[in-house]
């Protein structure tokens, strides 16, 4: 994927893992941080302990614990931005290809989108708020 734009905050990536969250981009607290979700008043790591998707509450910091729990973290699009209304068409530009690659190579169960625009951004279409009639590979969308 040449020309591919690098992300401030790393993918958080294993083969076989249940579920990868996917956000739409990350902010500039997140980029500063280099660790997804890590702005204070996002609320991502309650919630992935609320839903019971790991056994305590993670910090930002502690991105990469995920794997052990089975889950990992990419973004649709790679611009840090003040929020995702700055993000433009371009953007998004191989997203779907890439994440088709993702599902192809590591083969989790669930692709879930943290967000509709990043389902959006990344396929062109509208999503459900549920699972998705897209598949890639095997790998099932929320």
């Amino acid at each position: 994927m040449t020309g591919q734009a690098v992300s401030a905050v790393p993918d958080v990536l294993a083969p076989g893992l249940r579920v990868v969250f996917c956000g739409i981009n990350p902010g500039f607290v997140s980029a500063a941080a280099g660790a997804h979700f890590a702005n204070p008043r996002n609320d991502f790591w309650r919630l992935l302990l609320d839903a019971g998707f790991t056994p305590r509450l993670l910090a930002p910091d502690e991105q990469f614990d995920v794997l052990q729990f089975g889950v990992g973290l990419t973004n649709a699009a790679f611009r840090t931005t003040r929020g995702s209304g700055d993000l433009r068409r371009a953007d998004f530009a191989g997203a779907a290809e890439r994440l088709d690659d993702l599902a192809r190579e590591l083969r989790p169960g669930w692709l879930a989108f943290v967000g509709k625009e990043a389902y959006r951004g990344a396929f062109g279409e509208r999503p459900k708020l549920s699972e998705q009639a897209r598949r890639l590979v095997e790998t099932r969308l929320f």
